[in-house]
C-alpha cells in the first residue's frame, strides 16, 4: 500500500528518502525500507482503517494539550511558548509562571489573543487555536518547570523549560591557543604487576600521573559503561547495559576499605584462587569470565565486611552510600535489579542474556513480580548499588590525580550511541526504544557492506515526550569525573541509521532528531561540568551536522589516514581545523603497523569481510598507493629523515617512521591530538575489527607491556618530549 497517507508520515517522523553516501554520491532509501521504519515506529502501515485512527488520535492528542512537553531555548534568543485552546478560551486571562531551578519564581499574565495567532483546527465541531506567546521575562541558565494557570490560579498545564548556552564548554588554555596531546586507550587493555587480569581504576590513575609527568594533557578512554556481570563475554564497551551507570570489572578491590580485612585475605590467599589470578594477569587476551568470577568472589567478601561494619548501622559511610543510592534514583536501582535478577536466572539454569527472554513476570521493572523479587533478595541488590558506589569513587580519585597534575583537561569519556538489545536501560524504559529495529551505518570505507550494531533506537517522539530527561541524564553523568567527553557517532544528534529487525544493514534507512534541542542541552551539560566535548564524526557524515556541530563549540574528530585530498594526496595536519582532536587512528583501525603492513586486509580475508576477490584486490591497491602518498607528505613536510626510504615497496613500518608519523600530527593546527598508546609500543594487532562478532576477539587484546615499565623507557619518554615541543611550537 502506497498511499498520501504514509508519505505524510515518513516527512512528519523524520524518515528520510535521499541522502549523499560516503563517497559522495547519492541514494534513495526504498518505499519498503520507509514502511518498516514506521512500522517499527509502531504503526499500523499495513491496515489503512487502522493507521488512520493512529494518527487522527495522534493529531487529537496534540491539540489537546495546551502545552508542548518540552522546548529549549539559548539564552541569545527571543522566548516565546506556544499555547493551544479551544477558541471559547482564547479571551480569557491566564497566568504563566514559571518555577526556575535556582528557586526563584516568575509569573506573567496574558490573554491568548494578543499574541499571535499561529494554527487552527477543528475537533468534534469545536475549534481550537494556537498562539504564540512572548515570555518578556529573562530566564537563568538550567531547567524550569513552567505552568500554565487560570486566571483563578488553578493548573491547566505544565512544561519544561530548558534554557541553554551558545556553546559547550572551552577549557581557558585552548581558548589562549594552547595546542595538546594526549593518549587514548582501552581501559581494560592496560597491563600492570598488581591489577586482577584488567585494566582498572588505579591503573588509570597511574597512567593519569605517569602521562601528566611526560607532557600529556589528558587520557581518553573506552566507554566504561555498565555490561553484564552475569553475562561477562557480553564485553563490547559499545553494546553496554546501562549508558548511566559504569562497569564494576574496572574496580581495583584491593582500594576498597575492608580488602584487607582477615576474611577477605583467607579468601585471596587461597591457591586455587591464587592460581586463577596468575592466569587472567599472564594470557594475552582478557578472560571476562575469569576475571568477573574472581572479582565478584572478593568483592562480595568485602562487601559483608562493610555492610557489617557501615552500611547496616547509621555510620558516616552509610549516610555517603544512602545519598549516592537516592541521587541514582529509579536509573541505578533498576540496573542493580537487572543485574541481581539476571544472575538468579542464570544460577537456576534459565534463559538470561537480557530482558527479552526473561519469564514473563519479570519483562518489565515495574511488574509485581519484580518487586517481589527486590524485596526477597534486597542484601544482593544493595551488593550491585555498593559496586557502583565505589565504581564513581574510584573513578574520581583517578579524575583528582589528572587535577594534581594540572592536566588541562585530564580524563575523557566516550558516551557509546546506545545500548545492546537486552539492556537494563530498555527494560527500565521500553516505551522510549524501537526494539524492533537496530542502529547502524550505511556501508561506507569502514564497512563496505554496511553496519548493523545491535542497538535499539531511541524514538524522538518518545524522548520528546519524556522532556528529553533520559538525554540530560547521559550527558549529565558521563562528564562527571572528566574533563572532556566524546562522544561517539555524534551525527547521532541529527540521524541514526535505522534497521528493521532481520534486514540487511544497506537496507536501512535515516531517521532525524531533534539536533537543536539536543545541542543545546549538550551545551548546558557541558559548561555545567566544565566539560570540553569531541563529536567523533566519521563516516557518512552530512555536512550541515559538522557545521551546527563547530557553531555549537563541539570539537571536530578528524583522522589522518582519512583526509585525503581528490587527488589522494593527504592533508597537511596544519590544515585542520583549529576546534578539533585530530588522531592516527581509532579501535575500530587497525594500529600504524598493522596499516602499513595490511594486517587488517588479511584478517579480513579470512573472515570474509569483503564479497569479493576483486573488492579486497582494489583495497590493496589503494592501501599500496596511500601508503606512498603518505610517504610523499612526510618527506615533504620534513616530517621523517631523508635517509627513509621515499618508495614504499621495501620499506617497512619501524620505530623511526612510527614516531616521526606521531610527531607530524604533533605539528598541526588540530587544539587536541590524540595518540593510541598501542602505538607508542609498536603493536600490530587491532582491538576491535567492525562487522564481525565471534570471529575476532574484540575488545579482549591486552597491551604487550605492563603499565610500570612504559615510562621507563627512554625512547618512549623522548617521544613524549618531542610531542610536547611540536604541540607548542603550534600554539
Amino acid at each position: 500500500m502506497t498511499s498520501p497517507l504514509i508519505d505524510k508520515l515518513v516527512d512528519l517522523k523524520g524518515v528520510e528518502s535521499n541522502y549523499i553516501d560516503a563517497w559522495g554520491k547519492p541514494e534513495t532509501v526504498s518505499e519498503q525500507s520507509k514502511r518498516k521504519l514506521l512500522s517499527v515506529m509502531g504503526y499500523e502501515v499495513d491496515n489503512e482503517d487502522a493507521l488512520t485512527a493512529q494518527v487522527e488520535t495522534e493529531f487529537q492528542q496534540i491539540w489537546m494539550s495546551p502545552l508542548n512537553p518540552v522546548q529549549v531555548n539559548r539564552e541569545n534568543e527571543a522566548l516565546f511558548i506556544a499555547v493551544r485552546l479551544p477558541i471559547e478560551l482564547v479571551n480569557d486571562n491566564f497566568i504563566i509562571s514559571i518555577d526556575c531551578e535556582n528557586g526563584s519564581s516568575l509569573e506573567q499574565k496574558f490573554v491568548p489573543i494578543d499574541g499571535d495567532l499561529i494554527n487552527a483546527t477543528v475537533i468534534d465541531e469545536i475549534e481550537f487555536q494556537e498562539y504564540l506567546i512572548n515570555i518578556n521575562h529573562e530566564l537563568p541558565l538550567g531547567y524550569h518547570h513552567l505552568k500554565l494557570l487560570a486566571d483563578d490560579g488553578d493548573q491547566i498545564a505544565t512544561m519544561r523549560m530548558i534554557m541553554a548556552p551558545t556553546s559547550c564548554y572551552h577549557p581557558q588554555s585552548v581558548l589562549d591557543g594552547k595546542k595538546v596531546w594526549g593518549l587514548s586507550v582501552q581501559l581494560y587493555c592496560l597491563r600492570s604487576a598488581k591489577n586482577w587480569g584488567v585494566g582498572d581504576f588505579s591503573d588509570l590513575a597511574q597512567l593519569v600521573e605517569s602521562s601528566a609527568k611526560n607532557g600529556a594533557q589528558f587520557i581518553g578512554l573506552n566507554p566504561i559503561h555498565a555490561l553484564y556481570p552475569a553475562n561477562p563475554n557480553a564485553c563490547s564497551p559499545y553494546g553496554p547495559s546501562s549508558r548511566r551507570w559504569l562497569n564494576f570489572i574496572y574496580l581495583d578491590v584491593t582500594a576498597i576499605d575492608g580488602y584487607e580485612h582477615e576474611s577477605v585475605q583467607e579468601l585471596v590467599n587461597q591457591a586455587e584462587f591464587k592460581s586463577v589470578l596468575d592466569y587472567v594477569r599472564n594470557v594475552d587476551y582478557v578472560d571476562y569470565e575469569a576475571v568477573t568470577r574472581l572479582k565478584l568472589r572478593a568483592l562480595e567478601s568485602v562487601f559483608e565486611v562493610q555492610n557489617n561494619q557501615y552500611l547496616s548501622k547509621n555510620t558516616k559511610q552509610n549516610k555517603i552510600f544512602k545519598k549516592f543510592v537516592q541521587e541514582g534514583g529509579d536509573s541505578l536501582q533498576m540496573l542493580a535489579v537487572y543485574d541481581a535478577l539476571q544472575e538468579h536466572l542464570a544460577a537456576q539454569g534459565k534463559p538470561s542474556w537480557g530482558w527479552p527472554v526473561f519469564p514473563k513476570e519479570y519483562a518489565n521493572f515495574q511488574s509485581p513480580a519484580v518487586s517481589k523479587f527486590i524485596k526477597n533478595n534486597a542484601k544482593r541488590v544493595k551488593f550491585y548499588l555498593f559496586l557502583q558506589w565505589q565504581s564513581a569513587l574510584q573513578l574520581e580519585a583517578a579524575n583528582q590525580v589528572a587535577n594534581q597534575n594540572n592536566m588541562s583537561i585530564g580524563i575523557y569519556r566516550d558516551l557509546a550511541v546506545g545500548v545492546s538489545e537486552g539492556s537494563a536501560e530498555i527494560w527500565g524504559n521500553k516505551d522510549l526504544y524501537c526494539t524492533d529495529a537496530s542502529v547502524g551505518a550505511p556501508p561506507d570505507v569502514l564497512g563496505p557492506l554496511g553496519q548493523n550494531w545491535g542497538l535499539p533506537p531511541m524514538n524522538p517522539d518518545k524522548l520528546y515526550q519524556q522532556q528529553y530527561q533520559p538525554i540530560i541524564d547521559l550527558f549529565d553523568s558521563n562528564m562527571k569525573s572528566a574533563g572532556a567527553l566524546r562522544i561517539d557517532h555524534v551525527m547521532a544528534l541529527l540521524r541514526l541509521w535505522w534497521v528493521a529487525k532481520g534486514d540487511n544493514a544497506k537496507n536501512g534507512g535515516y531517521v532525524y532528531y531533534p539536533v537543536d534541542d539536543l545541542l543545546g542541552i549538550l551545551a548546558l551539560e557541558s559548561q555545567r561540568h566544565q566539560s570540553l566535548v569531541i563529536g567523533e564524526d566519521l563516516g557518512t557524515v552530512p555536512e550541515e551536522i559538522r557545521s551546527k556541530l563547530a557553531d555549537n563549540g563541539v570539537y571536530s574528530y578528524r583522522v589522518f589516514f582519512f583526509e585525503q585530498a581528490k587527488d589522494g594526496g593527504f592533508y597537511s595536519p596544519a590544515h585542520y581545523p583549529v576546534q578539533s582532536m585530530s588522531t592516527l587512528t581509532t579501535h575500530d583501525m587497525p594500529t600504524l603497523s598493522g596499516y602499513w603492513h595490511c594486517h587488517d586486509l588479511e584478517l579480513g580475508k579470512e573472515l570474509g569481510l569483503y564479497p569479493t576477490d576483486e573488492i579486497l584486490s582494489v583495497l590493496y591497491t589503494s592501501r599500496h598507493e596511500n601508503k606512498q602518498e603518505i610517504l610523499n607528505s612526510l618527506h615533504g613536510h620534513h616530517s621523517i629523515p631523508d635517509w627513509i626510504d621515499n618508495k614504499v615497496d621495501q620499506l617497512g613500518m619501524s620505530k623511526e617512521l612510527n614516531y616521526c608519523m606521531q610527531t607530524h600530527m604533533a605539528a598541526g593546527s588540530s587544539a587536541l591530538l590524540s595518540l593510541q598508546l598501542e602505538d607508542w609500543l609498536l603493536m600490530d594487532k587491532t582491538v576491535n575489527i567492525p562487522g564481525t562478532f565471534k570471529e575476532y576477539p574484540n575488545w579482549k587484546r591486552k597491551l604487550n607491556r605492563e603499565l610500570e615499565h612504559i615510562f621507563t623507557d627512554p625512547e618512549i619518554v623522548n617521544l613524549a618530549k618531542n610531542l610536547t615541543k611540536a604541540r607548542e611550537d603550534a600554539s
